[in-house]
This record gives C-alpha cells, sequence and structure tokens, in this order.
C-alpha cells in the first residue's frame, strides 16, 4: 500500500470499521509504480479512452483479513513514473499532477453513476482530502446533466493548509463546466482549487475533530475557505478520528522490544531500554521524550529546539524520528551530535521505530501550532506515553490536562503557543517525572481511553444513512 501520514492510516482503517458495522464498502485508489499490495488479484477491467480521459485497467484486488476489496486504477503514463503520490519535480506547471488526480475523481464518480463499470454502483462516494476533491463536482455535474441516478458525495477534510490549487487553464483539462469555474465554483484568487471544488460540491463535508470543525470556520486556521466553510456550516460535521487497534496496541504490538499493558506497566521499561539501545542512548534517571512526525513548524518543532537546552540540562532524553523542513532537519542533526548519547535523530520513516518510541518513551512531544486531528497523541496514550500537546483541533478533543497532583488528566496541555508555553509545560513534565507512582497512575488512565475505530466509525455510517434518506425524499 501507500502511505503518507495519519491520512494513510484513516484511508485504510475507517473502511474496514465500515465494513464491520455492516456497510458495502469498496476502495479506490492508484497504482503507483513499485507499490506493496497484500491480496490476489481477481479480475481486469478495461476503460477506454473517453474524451480528455486516457485508457486505464480498473484491478479488483481480493479482500483480505477483514479488508473491504480494493481497486487500484492502473493507467502508467499518469502513475507508474511518480515517485511519491504528490510531489513530481518534472511537472513544474502542474498539468501532470491535475490530470493525475483529477482522473482519480472523474473514475470515483464514474462507480457513484449508473454506468459504473465494475458492476456495483456505490450509494455514497467518500473523497478524502484536495486529491479527492472534484469528486463532488463531478457527480454534482452528472445529476445537473440528468445522468440518472448519482451517488451522494461525502467530503472530508484531514489539513485545510493543503488545498490542491492548479492554473484555472487547467479547468479544460478536468473537465470543469464552465457554470463552475467562477466564486460559486472551483475559483480562488484567479486559479483553480480541488478542495474548494468539493467543500462547494458535496453533499455533506467532514472534518477530523469537533474543535477542528470550529477553527476552519476562522480566518486564523481557515486558509482562505473559512467564508465557503461558515456558508455551509450547516453541512459541516466534526467526527473525531479513531486508531486501528489491531497495529497500534502494546499488548500485542509485533514491533516492540516486548508487550506490556497497563497491567502490566513493568515490561514498558524493557521497550524503553530497547529504544536507547536502538538509538545509542546511555542510561539515565531523566525522562525520554519522543517525537515522531513530520518535521516543521506546524507541529511545533522550532519550540522543541529552542527549548531543548534546558531539558538536556536537567537530564532528559530526546528521540526524534520524522523528515521535514531542512532548516529544522539541520538544527535537530547539529543538537544531536553535540549531545551524543543524550540526543538521536532519525531523518526519515521507519514503522518500527515510530511503534518503538511510542512504546518506549516516557513523554511524548506534540507541541503543534495547529492539528486537525493528530493520531500521535492518541498511540501515546494507548502506548503509556503521555503527551505534551496544545490546545487546538484533535489535541484539545482527546487530550485532558493533568493537575497539579497528579490526580485527573492524559497529559500536558500548553496554555498558549508561544515558547514560554512549552517550556513551562515541560518544566511540569520533568516535576511529575519526580513522582512514580503519580506518573503510574497518569499513565494507567492514558491507557484506560478507547480510540477504536469501531466507535468512532459510528458517526459516519449515520451520517450516510442521513444522506440517502435526503436522496430518497429528493426522489419523490
Amino acid at each position: 500500500m501507500v502511505k503518507t501520514g495519519g491520512l494513510g492510516d484513516v484511508s485504510a482503517a475507517l473502511p474496514a470499521a465500515l465494513a464491520q458495522l455492516g456497510c458495502d464498502v469498496a476502495l479506490l485508489m492508484p497504482a503507483y509504480a513499485d507499490m506493496k499490495i497484500d491480496g490476489s488479484l481477481e479480475g481486469i477491467l478495461a476503460l477506454p479512452s473517453n474524451g480528455r480521459w486516457p485508457a486505464a485497467q480498473l484491478l479488483r484486488m481480493a479482500a483480505t483479513a477483514g479488508r473491504p476489496p480494493l481497486w487500484l486504477l492502473s493507467c502508467p503514463a499518469l502513475y507508474g513514473t511518480a515517485d511519491t503520490p504528490y510531489a513530481n519535480p518534472g511537472d513544474p506547471d502542474g498539468r501532470d499532477q491535475a490530470l493525475r488526480f483529477g482522473f482519480l475523481a472523474h473514475v470515483a464518480a464514474l462507480i457513484g453513476s449508473p454506468e459504473t463499470p465494475i458492476g456495483w454502483q456505490a450509494d455514497i462516494v467518500h473523497a478524502n482530502d484536495w486529491p479527492c476533491a472534484l469528486v463532488p463536482l463531478y457527480l454534482h455535474q452528472r445529476r445537473q446533466a440528468g445522468q440518472g441516478r448519482t451517488a451522494r458525495s461525502v467530503m472530508t477534510i484531514h489539513n485545510l493548509a493543503f488545498q490542491g490549487v492548479f492554473p484555472m487553464a487547467a479547468a479544460d483539462l478536468l473537465d470543469v463546466h464552465p457554470a463552475h469555474r467562477g466564486i460559486e465554483g472551483v475559483e480562488f484568487w484567479g486559479q483553480l482549487s480541488m478542495l474548494k471544488a468539493g467543500l462547494q460540491h458535496a453533499d455533506a463535508i467532514t472534518t477530523v475533530s469537533p474543535t477542528y470543525a470550529a477553527e476552519i470556520q476562522q480566518p486564523e486556521l481557515g486558509f482562505g475557505l473559512d467564508g465557503v466553510l461558515r456558508q455551509r456550516a450547516g453541512r459541516l460535521h466534526g467526527f473525531l478520528n479513531g486508531i486501528d487497534t489491531a497495529i497500534w496496541s502494546p499488548a500485542i504490538d509485533p514491533l516492540i522490544a516486548a508487550p506490556y499493558s497497563a497491567d502490566n506497566l513493568a515490561a514498558k521499561a524493557l521497550n524503553k531500554a530497547a529504544l536507547r539501545e536502538r538509538c545509542g542512548l546511555r542510561t539515565s534517571a531523566g525522562p525520554l521524550l519522543g517525537m515522531v512526525g513530520r518535521l516543521t513548524t506546524q507541529k511545533g518543532v522550532d519550540l522543541v529546539l529552542a527549548g531543548a537546552s534546558r531539558l538536556l540540562a536537567r537530564g532528559a532524553q530526546l528521540a526524534v524520528l520524522g523528515r521535514g523542513d531542512t532548516h529544522l532537519e539541520d538544527a535537530l542533526t547539529k543538537l544531536a551530535a553535540a549531545h551524543p548519547g543524550q540526543v538521536h535523530v532519525t531523518l526519515g520513516f521507519d514503522e518500527s521505530l515510530a511503534h518503538l518510541i511510542e512504546a518506549g518513551a516516557d513523554c511524548f512531544l506534540m507541541p503543534s501550532r495547529f492539528e486537525p486531528c493528530g493520531l500521535n497523541q492518541m498511540y501515546s496514550q494507548v502506548y503509556g506515553t503521555p503527551p505534551l500537546v496544545t490546545r487546538t483541533g484533535g489535541l484539545a478533543d482527546t487530550v485532558q490536562d493533568a493537575d497539579a497532583r497528579l490526580t485527573t488528566g492524559t497529559g500536558f496541555v500548553m496554555p498558549g503557543l508561544a515558547q514560554r508555553d512549552f517550556d513551562a509545560t515541560a518544566d511540569r513534565v520533568l516535576a511529575a517525572w519526580q513522582k512514580p507512582e503519580q506518573w503510574a497512575a497518569l499513565q494507567k488512565r492514558c491507557m484506560a481511553q478507547d480510540y477504536a475505530w469501531e466507535h468512532a466509525a459510528k458517526p459516519y455510517v449515520a451520517l450516510y444513512g442521513q444522506l440517502l434518506s435526503e436522496a430518497v425524499a429528493t426522489a419523490l
């Protein structure tokens, strides 16, 4: 499969949870070059070229291990040469990028139409983020053209900062009807925004936490689309993400050094020892702080860097995994070189190390300036690793601030976004670490949290039912 951050986790876990709740679900994604696929090929359907859309194939992969069937859109000219799902240095004007995701949306809308090529028509097409955001527009255009009963659309925003903006000249390439090229359609400061198209035309809009749903309707975090979202507030819902507990559970995790649970917290220390050994960190009486994710100012990496000297001087250690902005990567690398045995940095993504940091760290650092939902703070709590977070988005919805006596709460919440707020909250962590009995109780409260997708998926099922009822009422 192809995974890029939390969206990859959600795109795999939510459909499986929906299937377990009785939904008839199928997944559609591009067949990227060299991608690894679980399961066997069950069939191949040809998609002939159609106007501006190229010829392609739909590959049906068998459902495996409780996962829904997967359809891969094979078009080597579009997907067979891309180094990653997004970036393409050889495409300076974005033409190939626009066509790549426009074609994916076109095929998804086709599967939600009476002329579906796979013998199964979707009642709901659920599009995630800007790469799929033309789906609601295409379904709307089909409906306006009287092309029979088409699926209802759900548009989920995972991060509003990424919007799929291209030159307006791409509108012809992407089969956007002239009537939808203005301010009430795809136009965004003279350019074409795929995400805006989805927000304007979706039958329902969801985002990944209740707090983020409110935040993106304000200019500070609306990224120029807050007006559209306020206009469509009646169709906007904030549903908190879940986590895949078949993958993220310390009791059964094959990627950590030793399994453990709230009833066997002592075994967590074995993972801390394994993390230190893997990262070349010496034994220390101070807490081991972990950080996994994109190394950007959005994630507050600059706050961690600026506060590191105070933390390290007091005996704390730091293990970091991720990729991101070059200047932050360089600064972290220099920090590790200046503090051997106390700071480790791996630039890249390593699934096993990500799991080991969650299991072996004492506290997880996630001081994000904005965070639509976030998954690592949920993983951290389930792994008994209290997180340090800001009060924003999904962090505000999932982490309860510990009180001064450590009798309540599941983590440490910064009162603001300034450096002094991070430093003061980190001081609280170091002080709390000196109280082992209270810290253990904090860990157990963390591990009692239930973020399983079997619960998180239920609001989606209810929303789908509501949309289908509306469709029936409209048809009568």
